[in-house]
């Protein structure tokens, strides 16, 4: 990194910054509250709301959100006249999985071969701590020359919508000229990246009932219907032979215009085995930012230890459906249950239910804001210019913002570039990244200032 007070502020403050990276990652602070305390999540709003007043922030609030969550907000005054800028992360995480197969306890944040490995480290809970990183160098050299607003949601990974319906009910309150969003990533790392495109998704439950309870296998099997069989029915209609997607009257045949995915590069960031192929078609940037994607996330039947021989009267599968820019996700999610309607078999009795939804987004990169932040990401990166790619995740919250603040300019980068392994045990965050994108976070709040 090129020499530069902002830079070398931001050096100097990275081992305080691991510090508190490491306080903020031990909250398991998990927003399903049937898994895991509620006590945990209220911990780590109460610690990022303690952050913020320690920075000046004013108005630092717990707004308890109608899902039951809270999100922290806080607004630090900039000069009289400037612009306001909204950062936005969140505190929440996804579950560990099998906390068995980390190499280091996922809620301990532990340096490993030039990385920090721990739940949230680049998801976002690393996107909180890059926030005050860029703050604290501003202030350290000249001051923060614009209005901040900074809201760190609590549910985001749960997809309950809790922030989205408060801003709705108080849309003054994320009103700005311009919005950060750091929960994105670079495309690899060292490689300075702007999400312009999100895929949305909708989540949903469904259950196939066909019998009053289960029976014999050996007396009834054969003629009984079996529902666990009916939904390995359904959910293998959601597929065609190539992988692809098949939600019946949903397309499928979009393409990516922008920065394109090797396969073999994202062979290597999937991890995928030796010999088995990538599903679908098109390049890979078509698939995974321009198309509808379907993955089975979890189904209730019985474990093979301990299992029965059986013909099941129940079995239920919850559907995790990615939708594309440019697709409305209400009618996806009627698309979707439709579908599984249609493609059960044998006459069993089959319920949807939808767990949550949020909308896809595309960013105008047109604007002063990206001009600003490609200055930003040159001095931050040296040698390099700032790209633009999709992103096969959702971040509700966009299209919230975007409908509530139409004049408003949306920015997304963040941690979660491929090696973060975000969502996947051995989550980690790369430290040259955090310290990077926080200098270029920095900078972009001058430059947007001065423009």
């Amino acid at each position: 990194m090129s020499s530069n007070p902002v830079a070398e502020t931001v050096a100097s403050l990275m081992p305080a910054a691991k510090a508190e990276l490491t306080e903020l990652v031990a909250f398991k602070s998990v927003a399903d509250f049937d898994q895991f305390p509620k006590s945990e999540s209220e911990g780590a709003a109460r610690w990022v709301a303690d952050a913020l007043r320690a920075e000046g922030f004013e108005d630092v609030a717990l707004l308890d959100t109608p899902d039951g969550t809270q999100s922290v907000y806080g607004h630090l005054p900039g000069p009289e006249g400037a612009r306001t800028v909204l950062l936005y992360a969140h505190y929440d995480v996804q579950p560990p999985l099998d906390e068995a197969a980390w190499s280091t306890p996922p809620f301990e944040l532990t340096e490993r071969d030039g990385r920090w490995y721990g739940r949230g480290s680049a998801d976002c809970k690393g996107g909180v701590i890059m926030h005050l990183l860029a703050l604290r160098a501003l202030k350290a050299n000249g001051g923060v020359p614009v209005h901040v607003k900074v809201v760190v949601e609590g549910s985001e990974e749960m997809g309950t919508g809790g922030l989205e319906r408060y801003a709705e009910q108080h849309p003054e309150l994320l009103a700005a000229d311009t919005v950060v969003i750091g929960d994105a990533g670079n495309f690899r790392v060292g490689l300075p990246t702007v999400t312009s495109t999100l895929r949305g998704m909708t989540l949903m439950r469904v259950q196939v009932d066909t019998l009053e309870g289960n029976l014999h296998s050996g007396q009834f099997g054969g003629a009984a219907p079996d529902a666990l069989g009916a939904l390995i029915r359904v959910l293998d209609s959601l597929r065609a032979p190539d992988g692809s997607t098949t939600v019946d009257g949903l397309t499928g045949e979009s393409s990516w215009p922008g920065l394109q995915y090797e396969e073999e590069q994202f062979r290597a960031d999937a991890k995928v085995l030796d010999g088995v192929q990538l599903i679908g078609s098109g390049t890979v940037a078509d698939r995974i930012w321009a198309r509808p994607a379907v993955s089975v996330i979890g189904i209730d039947c019985p474990p093979v230890i301990g299992a029965t021989p059986s013909v099941q009267a129940s079995a239920r599968a919850l559907i995790s459906l990615r939708v594309p820019p440019g697709v409305d996700a209400a009618r996806a999610t009627k698309l979707l249950q439709a579908h599984l309607e249609a493609h059960t078999p044998w006459g069993a009795r089959v319920q949807t239910e939808q767990i949550g939804q949020g909308q896809p987004f595309r960013a105008d990169t047109s604007s002063p804001a990206y001009r600003a932040m490609a200055d930003a990401m040159a001095a931050a990166y040296p040698g390099e210019e700032m790209q633009y790619a999709g992103n096969g995740g959702s971040i509700p919250l966009c299209n919230t913002l975007a409908a509530l603040y139409p004049q408003a300019e949306i920015l997304l980068i963040g941690l979660s570039e491929p090696e973060a392994r975000i969502h996947a045990v051995n989550e980690s965050v790369s430290p040259q990244e955090l310290e990077r994108l926080a200098v270029a976070e920095a900078l972009f709040l001058r430059n947007y200032a001065a423009s």
